[in-house]
């Protein structure tokens, strides 16, 4: 008995002496140790972190702080903070036991972290640093890889101490992991199919109901499209994806992205459930609301390119949840008011909410860093696709089938007046074509000289010139103004002009009209024609017989004849110039030039560029 009650004081003093070891021992940071054969390490039980919340804490200072146990072991949620302020500090030490293995890939497994500032303290004294993150160049990082790396040199058997400065705007998650280059490789090469096959699916999805919205016209489609893009894009920047690939050059534009595609995808989402749930015609309030809500993310976005990222950010990441609850409360109503569809549609958004909370929870720190709360958004996302894919189909059969029941029944009692209807409104579209008809072709041509607009020469002269380049033929420009025509208004009469600019346009239609030529009123007593297949020497003939034909033989009119000259320009268009619209405008001005000079000559004469 006197031996038992000894082992027990014994038994009870030595759990008294761990007591108060404990603390200590709790306190003492313990090394990662890389021994041989191991090829990756997830540094959260070996770090220790310190909060700068002034964020004007120097390495220096760090490392002094990290000696006098001012850093603490990680929270339970892991290294997932959620915005917060200033900097956070991480400190370990490596103790690399492998000789076969001196580099290692330092991994931080999260994408949007502003500035990482890595230092590493060598036994010798010697301090290397590194700077990471995305308000650097995508080309700045160690290995091209969508989350921040750093290549790390440790010599064999010698500890190395790691301090890792941390500063964002974003929600502040530092999960660390250690890689050999090889195991990187794989685990790197199975992320990678992963996110392909998710984005596989997207683009199958996208390009199914593309078809469908082309061939329907359906505006639920477009707006699923809408949505799908959007949430797309989201992904793309939550997963460091768009910077990799989107914008790697452009630090401004990774942190515009999260907030701009936020609210475009809460855009998307809002206006698809509005129109596939008929929320105008099933709840005219809730519809209301649903607006405002656009208007809401509408005005956030656009505000996004001004306010600070640490703000934009987290209201939009924040009211992501609300949205998402609105949708499940107006779907809810619709199902209530006997919309059969929005059960599947209820039942895509709740995986999508499941998806999008855990996300949201795990970046304002509340839920620690797992498989599913990492990739929840991506498992939720894409059964919601999917589900809203089928439950579009679903809806389109099911209105597709009281259509047919409607028009059945109409056929049955209304068939007269439907024909009577049917026949009223083809003699009314085939009116509205013929009116359209002479319209367009009313626009085309001049309506006192018949003759084409100068617009419609400018549209036809582009396409001119692109066949005579392609086809390697001469095209010829001619611009021609009638001599001294105010004084005929002024002496005859603006109605005998009016007989003149016919009579002047016919006889310049009949002669360049033969050689193919497209002749236009360019405006008032100015006319102009381009002539494909026809060179400088051959337009310059048949400018001259224009201006003879207009000389010798006097105009008729309904007062006296008229005697009518004209000065002519004639230009050979450069076919090969690359841009159409400065191409034509240089050609106009050279050939109105060779136009200036027959006038400055004397007029009633043709001058050729150049010549």
């Amino acid at each position: 008995m006197e031996q038992r009650k000894h082992r027990r004081t014994w038994f009870q003093g030595w759990l008294l002496v761990l007591a108060l070891l404990l603390p200590a021992l709790a306190a003492a940071q313990a090394p990662a140790r890389l021994e041989p054969g191991r090829t990756q390490l997830e540094l959260g039980p070996y770090t220790r972190y310190f909060h700068d919340q002034a964020g004007t804490l120097q390495a220096g200072d760090a490392w002094e702080q990290a000696a006098a146990g001012g850093f603490v072991p990680l929270p339970d949620t892991g290294a997932a903070f959620g915005f917060q302020p200033g900097a956070y500090w991480f400190h370990l030490s490596l103790h690399n036991l492998d000789p076969a293995q001196p580099h290692w890939l330092l991994v931080q497994d999260y994408p949007l972290s502003d500035r990482l500032d890595l230092y590493l303290r060598y036994p010798d004294g010697r301090v290397v640093h590194r700077g990471g993150g995305d308000h650097l160049p995508f080309n700045a990082r160690s290995v091209s890889y969508r989350y921040p790396n750093f290549m790390l040199d440790l010599p064999t058997g010698a500890p190395v101490e790691v301090l890792l400065r941390v500063q964002s705007q974003s929600s502040m998650q530092v999960p660390l992991t250690l890689y050999t280059p090889a195991a990187f490789i794989g685990i790197s090469r199975d992320a990678q199919f992963g996110i392909g096959l998710y984005y596989g699916i997207l683009i199958a999805l996208f390009f199914y109901n593309l078809v469908l919205w082309l061939a329907l016209r359906d505006a639920s489609y477009f707006w699923y499209l809408f949505h799908l893009s959007a949430f797309g894009l989201v992904l793309m920047t939550l997963n460091g994806l768009g910077f990799e690939y989107l914008w790697p050059g452009s630090p401004r534009l990774a942190d515009l992205s999260v907030p701009l595609s936020i609210c475009l995808s809460q855009i998307g989402m809002q206006q698809f459930a509005r129109v596939f749930l008929r929320l105008p015609a099933v709840w005219p309030a809730g519809n209301r609301i649903s607006l405002g809500v656009i208007a809401f993310y509408v005005v956030l976005g656009i505000a996004s390119l001004w306010l600070p990222y640490r703000i934009a950010t987290p209201v939009a990441a924040a009211t992501v949840l609300l949205s998402i609850l609105w949708i499940l409360t107006v779907t809810l109503t619709a199902m209530r008011r006997g919309d059969r569809s929005a059960r599947l549609f209820l039942l895509a958004w709740g995986m999508f909410l499941l998806g999008t909370a855990m996300f949201t929870l795990l970046a304002f720190g509340l839920l620690p860093k797992s498989f599913l709360t990492v990739y929840g958004v991506q498992i939720g996302s894409a059964l919601e696709m999917l589900l809203l894919s089928v439950a579009l189909s679903y809806r389109y059969a099911a209105l597709r089938n009281e259509n047919e029941r409607i028009v059945r029944r109409a056929k049955v009692q209304l068939e007269s007046q439907v024909l009577e209807r049917t026949a009223e409104l083809r003699t009314a579209l085939a009116e509205l074509e013929t009116a359209h008809t002479r319209l367009r072709e009313a626009s085309r041509h001049d309506a006192l000289t018949g003759l084409y607009t100068r617009a419609w020469f400018r549209e036809r002269f582009d396409a001119l010139r692109e066949a005579a380049r392609l086809q390697d033929q001469p095209l010829s420009l001619m611009m021609i103004d009638l001599d001294h025509f105010k004084a005929i208004n002024d002496r005859h009469g603006h109605l005998v002009g009016d007989d003149c600019l016919r009579r002047c346009a016919r006889v310049i239609e009949g002669i360049l009209g033969a050689q193919g030529a497209l002749v236009a009123r360019y405006g008032g007593e100015e006319f102009i024609a381009a002539l494909p297949g026809v060179d400088v020497y051959r337009a310059r003939e048949l400018a001259e017989e224009v201006c003879t034909r207009l000389r010798e033989e006097p105009l008729r009119t309904r007062g006296p004849a008229v005697t009518v000259t004209a000065s002519i320009g004639v230009h050979a268009v450069d076919t090969g110039a690359e841009h159409e619209s400065i191409a034509t405008d240089q050609a106009l001005q050279v050939v109105d030039d060779a136009l200036y000079a027959a006038k400055s000559g004397g007029r009633d004469q043709v001058r050729v560029a150049g010549g």
